[in-house]
């Protein structure tokens, strides 16, 4: 009777040692397709959240670095080059002066002593009508212009690199400039991977290298490395 009672008790046993061993391993399953279906969840939704970021801090910077082109043109316009620092550019926007003329074009009769006659001579005239702020003229009542220094993403106390020089092209002497900051400081908190591979973009969508850049300083030019979709974004 005890070994039949014992064996009854082993059998219950064997069957419950079974059963865990099904229940952990069902537990073990269902932990492991989470997992899975969590990292194929990360490697699709992943790259779709990166790039709303990206736009999003791209289309913040574009938009400051925007400005710092008016106001470095507006520099350039009033005393012939371009500011090296922001400081002086920020100087520039609060006491700056536009002059506003007029130019026509007219004429009048000079005796010509080589042909003894009355000569018809034109002339161009620049009328002052009168100045106007530098301030006023580009940002009026918004002073976001004396941050402009600064990179605008939240989270971040880093400024952007400029540099400005005059330059010798064929024989021309131009003033020239350079705003610039690193995609590793607009996408500080990325996912590094990805930010990886926004570094090495080479497209006609993109925003091509390791950096944002305004301007340059082998070239006489007042454009950046952005796509054109970043000047749509904000016409609309």
């Amino acid at each position: 009777m005890y070994y039949e009672k014992k064996k009854i008790v082993d059998l219950l046993e064997s069957k419950n040692t079974k059963m865990n061993k099904k229940r952990a391993l069902f537990f073990f399953l269902w932990c492991l397709s989470i997992f899975f279906a969590s990292q194929i969840y990360s490697s699709i939704n992943g790259p779709i959240k990166f790039n709303k970021v990206k736009n999003e801090r791209y289309t913040q910077v574009i938009n400051r670095l925007k400005d710092i082109r008016n106001a470095q043109i507006a520099h350039k316009d009033v005393t012939g080059f371009y500011a090296n620092n922001f400081d002086s550019l920020v100087s520039f926007i609060d006491n700056g002066i536009f002059t506003l003329i007029e130019k026509r074009d007219s004429s009048y009769l000079e005796y010509n002593r080589l042909y003894r006659i009355d000569m018809l001579k034109e002339i161009e005239i620049v009328d002052t009508l009168g100045f106007v702020s530098v301030k006023d003229s580009l940002f009026g009542q918004n002073e976001s212009y004396k941050m402009m220094a600064k990179v605008p993403i939240k989270g971040t106390d880093s400024e952007f690199s400029i540099k400005a020089d005059i330059i010798d092209k064929n024989g021309y002497q131009v003033p020239v400039f350079e705003v610039k900051v690193t995609k590793d400081i607009v996408l500080f908190d990325q996912n590094k991977d990805l930010l990886d591979q926004e570094n090495k973009v080479i497209s006609v969508d993109g925003v091509n290298g390791k950096e944002i850049i305004l301007g340059s300083m082998s070239e006489v030019s007042t454009s950046g490395n952005w796509p054109t979709i970043f000047d749509a974004k904000n016409k609309e």
